[in-house]
């Protein structure tokens, strides 16, 4: 959800979590998911074959479990995704998570988060607070909107 007031709603679209269900039951309300376009097309109407689903390689269901933190780390230096498990490797791969515009927009998140956590400033001129902290509360809002953190292993 945190896209659509980055990149605008009309880049977010309805994807059917399993694309290979019967239309009564693609339709199902349970399986549709907000995307961004980009993720949306890059899973397109891939699903997991068979033999795939045997060895644990699928698509992670954001209604059903957690991924980041779980199946999906960040890496604190790179920003970029991967999977710990077969399910998150295939949802990061599938899904481009790893696309540049995501993986700036994290390092962007990470190091707006750094200056908020850990800027010490003394500032005599009231004026000059009032200043900081309506900049502060910006860079808060905006940070707010972008990627969440996603834990690092």
């Amino acid at each position: 959800m945190q896209h659509s007031s980055r990149v605008g709603l009309k880049t977010m679209e309805v994807d059917h979590f399993n694309p290979t269900l019967p239309n009564r039951l693609r339709h199902q309300y349970s399986n549709l998911f907000l995307a961004t376009r980009h993720c949306n097309g890059a899973k397109a109407e891939k699903w997991p074959t068979q033999p795939q689903l045997k060895q644990k390689i699928r698509f992670l269901d954001c209604c059903q479990e957690q991924d980041y933190g779980v199946h999906i780390f960040e890496h604190p230096e790179t920003h970029r995704v991967y999977g710990t498990s077969p399910a998150g490797r295939y949802h990061v791969r599938m899904c481009d998570l790893n696309a540049p515009p995501f993986v700036h927009e994290r390092r962007q998140r990470a190091q707006l988060n750094k200056i908020l956590t850990s800027s010490l400033a003394i500032i005599r001129d009231l004026g000059k607070a009032l200043e900081l902290a309506n900049l502060l509360r910006l860079l808060t809002d905006i940070s707010a909107k972008m990627i969440p953190p996603i834990p690092t292993d």
